[in-house]
């Protein structure tokens, strides 16, 4: 039944491969779960109740990428994103949280028609080869950074960004850390990296799942030995599962069809819902690129067959999501290291939404899994994809050069859609002002959004 509905043989993989490929995604996105609450209930909204419908809504767009398209990504509400709807949107501009989801409602129902009537599948298309490329490299060293970060091995100090040290940590967020617990974390996350990379120079099954695992299993050794303090204050919370509450499922009634439509013809309503657009249309367009490139999913011309239903999944999970009470639902980078390892259909999308759902009742164990233990998968991963450098053609400077700018704005800029759109603006302006679209027959389109992105940096 599996093989009917999956297309596994076609695909050169077996059920174990994919449901191994699920849970890793989902073990390398789970601290949605437990962040996505966090930033939300900034903007007043109920924090049980936001972890509720992380998990529902991630569930729900994961299981509709895997029946629209049969395709190994997941689905969750974005970073940035949820930061954008909170700090800018709400706190910031003044909007209720109300007001804010109505906003995500209608990007959600503007996607689903942009989606249906093939403009989103035609943006992808124009996007040129080598871009393509430029766009996994940016996105492995993108999601890299993300590891550095999660695991404090990179933090902010006065060249803005530096190696750890207590001082500087204390210094930049203002805590009173030490070495038993942000020291400790650090020297976990690097034995973690050097755990995962062994794992894979020996080809080992489930590497990067397993390097999770054991190094989280060496956090929970660290704790009980004493060699790790939690250190709520400073950030640092215990490795063992609380399940002293025991089980339960908080309610989304708090939220749940909470939207506020009172404001949606003002000029202000629309600059929000067209910033979400923006944002949510090419982090997804840049994800679905980077990780179909890494997979060897796109044609001989570039493009992703079935796009049209990865785009769909995404823009119905976001409106789905609005009434479930969450801000924008979107592809996640983090399918990439499900990718990774060996997942290439929709199987392993399906075991990713059955691990949100289950992560409802068992919330304590996925809750535990500390930042520290899946930074050194996002690194590997990063890895993985900046190995699409080498089909970059650097022979052709007017090709070369926005991969170039591309693949530095990702992590510079900490977005993937600026990244895009620096790497198409270069691309339209270099091979027009050389000549050079004589011969390549660029796309019209991409003339069309060069011009819209310049038009953005202006007015937004």
């Amino acid at each position: 039944m599996l093989e009917k509905l999956f297309k596994l043989k076609e695909h050169n993989t077996d059920v174990k491969t994919e449901v191994m490929a699920g849970i890793t995604t989902f073990m390398t996105m789970a601290y949605i779960l437990a962040v996505n609450p966090n930033i939300m209930g900034a903007a007043g909204m109920d924090v049980g109740a936001v972890f509720t419908s992380t998990a529902i809504a991630a569930a729900i767009g994961t299981l509709l990428m895997a029946i629209f398209a049969n395709y190994p990504f997941a689905l969750a509400p974005g970073m940035g994103l949820n930061a954008y709807f909170a700090y800018t949107v709400v706190l910031g501009m003044g909007y209720t949280w109300e007001m804010a989801l109505a906003a995500v409602f209608v990007e959600g129902i503007i996607f689903i028609l942009l989606s249906l009537t093939n403009v989103r599948e035609a943006i992808f298309n124009a996007i040129p080869r080598n871009l393509k490329s430029a766009v996994s490299v940016g996105i492995g060293l993108f999601i890299a950074f993300i590891g550095l970060q999660n695991a404090k091995i990179v933090i902010g100090g006065a060249t803005l960004v530096e190696l750890f040290s207590l001082e500087g940590f204390n210094a930049a967020n203002g805590v009173e850390a030490t070495f038993k617990d942000a020291g400790i974390t650090v020297v976990l996350a690097i034995i973690g990296v050097i755990i995962t990379a062994v794992l894979v120079v020996k080809n080992v099954k489930g590497n990067i799942l397993w390097g999770i695992l054991i190094t989280w299993l060496l956090g929970i050794v660290c704790q009980v030995s004493g060699i790790y303090v939690p250190n709520v204050e400073a950030g640092f919370y215990s490795l063992l599962p609380d399940f002293s509450n025991g089980i339960s499922v908080p309610s989304i009634a708090p939220i749940f069809g909470k939207l506020d439509f009172s404001r949606v013809f003002s000029g202000q309503f629309l600059i929000v819902v067209f910033a979400f657009l923006f944002v949510d249309m090419f982090d997804t367009i840049g994800t679905l690129i980077g990780v179909s490139t890494k997979a060897n999913m796109l044609d001989e011309d570039g493009k992703l067959p079935k796009i049209k239903g990865a785009l769909l999944s995404d823009a119905v999970a976001t409106t789905a999501g609005s009434v479930l009470g969450v801000s924008t639902v979107t592809t996640y980078v983090e399918s990439a290291s499900g990718v990774s390892e060996g997942g290439r259909t929709g199987l392993t999308a399906v075991t990713t939404a059955v691990l949100f759902g289950l992560a409802l009742l068992l919330s304590p164990i996925f809750l535990a899994i500390p930042a520290f233990a899946t930074a050194p998968a996002l690194i590997i991963v990063g890895f993985y994809m900046l190995t699409n450098i080498v089909n970059i053609d650097f022979e052709d400077l007017a090709e070369a050069i926005p991969c170039y700018i591309c693949i530095a704005a990702m992590p510079f800029f900490y977005s993937i859609s600026e990244g895009i759109s620096m790497g198409v603006v270069t691309y339209a302006a270099l091979n027009l002002f050389t000549g050079k679209y004589k011969e390549k027959k660029l796309s019209i389109l991409m003339y069309v959004l060069a011009v819209l992105f310049i038009l953005k940096y202006i007015f937004l």
